[in-house]
Order: C-alpha cells, then structure tokens, then sequence
C-alpha cells in the first residue's frame, strides 16, 4: 500500500444513491482521522457500504451521483462515460471498466479530496476534489486528467506494472502521469499541449520533495516532465502503445532525461519519426524536470 499525507491535489448518470447496510468490520476499528490524501493506491479489501473504508471519514459515504453542491447530472454523465471510455482506449471493450462511485461527506469538501484507485477494480472520486477541479476549469478537463491518472494505476494492478521501481511511489505516480497525458492527447482529442497544461498546474500542486518518504510522488517539476512525455509518446505518427509498450518506453526515455543522456537508440515500439521527435524534446523535459523552465514556457508548449 502506498500512501501519500498531501493535502493538494491529485482524480450511468444513475439516478439513486447506492448504499449497503453494513457493519464496520476489524479493519475498521483502526480508523484513524486521516487528513486528505491524493491519489493514493491501497491494496486492502474496501466495503462498498456506508462506511466506505479507513481512506475516507467514517461518515463518508459512497454514491452513484454528485450532490447538489459538488455537481450536475451531466458532471456525473461526463465522469461516467469517461471511466468507460479510458478503459476502453487502453483495454478495448472485453475487460469490464472499473467500478466508479463519488464519494460524500456533507458540505465538508476537505475531508473528500481525494480520489483512489483500488486494486480490487474500483475508483473511489471524492466530491471535494471533484468540485475544486471543476472550480479551476468549468469544462471538467482536470477531472477527466484526475481520472486518467487513476485508471494509470489500474493499468499498473493489472500488468504488474511499473517495470522500474524505488523505494518511494515515484515510479507508480510518474508513470500514471504520463498515461493521463497521452490519453488526454491519443483518446481525449487534446492535440496541442497548451490544452492540457493548465490542467496539469493543479496536479503540479501535489508533487512533494520528501524524496526519501515511501509516499514519495515526485517533484512538482518531476511531475510536469512526466506529464509532457506521455503527451510526446502520443504522436499520432506513432502506432498506438500498449499498457506495457508505453511503460518500457517511459522509463526508457524518462531515465535519459534524468542521466541527461540526449541521443539514445530507438526503442522497438516508436517508429522512426516519434523517436527523432522525442530527441528533439530531449533539452526541454530536462529543463522541464529540472525546474528551469519557467511557467510561461510551459503553458504556451505545442
């Protein structure tokens, strides 16, 4: 399990709430009050009932829709649709989408900024972060990138992915960024960089520099960078990647940024084109990752 105690960021319009009468079992009876957490990835086993789990308040519950202050019906739509849609970009349509549901807690918006994917094929969206994401931009592209990410670690249950590891959640967080930024371009239709970018501003707000804490997530720079090569690997010149295609050659081509290595081999996978494509870029992830490059650099990048 790995968890991340940051209080920023990070993801069938049915007509009824869905709850089940439950009781909280011995794993709840460790609950503690935790302060939001982003984008975390627990492992353990969570009741779909009134007492959601100890990642969410005890009076937190789950529902099929957004109350009257966090959202709309066509919110709930666009959000549903997607959950199905980012399945099917990377998965087709054999594998079933994961199970979505917000969750509320009343008026209190803190206690559910959150959102979470489970390894048990469900994600969890707090209204407290959908709300704000939709603050920031009205046409709901951060939830869309927020929920991106999280099928990211669904895709990462599944495949045993990422292929590199650390002793923090860098590599799981860093890579879903960057599968959040290629769907947005390869799935979602974001052809410039520009489009997406503001978006990705409020996930740069949960990057951490406690690099040596096992919930470590990446630097805020660390984050921009990798959301920008997910969004180069998307070249439509490129044949569309796999899960595990796109996993080797993020990490190929992130860790030469990182060593600064800037004129590598071509990998299998990326045709000719992409590869000189993404070389050319090599300079600016560095500057990128490295905080160099200023925010109006970045937000103008095509």
């Amino acid at each position: 399990m790995k968890t991340n105690q940051k209080t920023l960021l990070f993801f069938s319009a049915a007509a009824l709430t869905t709850f089940f009468a439950c009781t909280k079992d011995d794993a709840a009876q460790d609950e503690q009050s935790l302060t939001p957490t982003i984008i975390d990835q627990p492992k353990g086993i969570e009741n779909e009932c009134s007492y959601v789990d100890a990642y969410w308040p005890s009076s937190a519950v789950l529902s099929t829709t957004l109350s009257a202050g966090a959202g709309t019906s066509s919110d709930v739509t666009l959000m549903t649709n997607q959950n199905t849609a980012i399945k099917t970009f990377w998965r087709g349509s054999s594998v079933a989408a994961p199970t979505f549901r917000f969750v509320q807690n009343g008026t209190n918006w803190s206690s559910t900024y959150n959102a979470i994917s489970y390894s048990t094929g469900k994600i969890y969206y707090g209204e407290g972060i959908f709300r704000d994401a939709k603050s920031k931009d009205a046409s709901n592209l951060i939830n869309v990138m927020i929920l991106a990410h999280e099928y990211g670690h669904q895709l990462q249950y599944a495949y045993g992915l990422p292929s590199r590891t650390e002793s923090t959640a860098r590599p799981n967080e860093l890579e879903a960024d960057g599968m959040a930024g290629y769907y947005l371009r390869r799935g979602y239709g974001k052809s410039t960089f520009a489009s997406i970018a503001t978006g990705y501003e409020f996930a740069y707000a949960i990057g951490d520099y406690q690099t040596t804490s096992s919930g470590h997530h990446g630097t805020p720079p660390q984050r921009r960078s990798a959301v920008r090569l997910g969004f180069l690997l998307a070249d439509p010149a490129n044949a569309k990647l796999s899960a595990t295609q796109f996993d080797y050659n993020f990490f190929y081509y992130y860790t030469g940024v990182l060593n600064g290595t800037y004129r590598l081999s071509k990998p299998a996978d990326i045709s000719e084109e992409t590869h000189e494509y993404i070389m050319l870029h090599m300079d600016e992830l560095r500057r990128i990752q490295s905080g160099q490059m200023s925010d109006e650099e970045y937000f103008n990048l095509q």
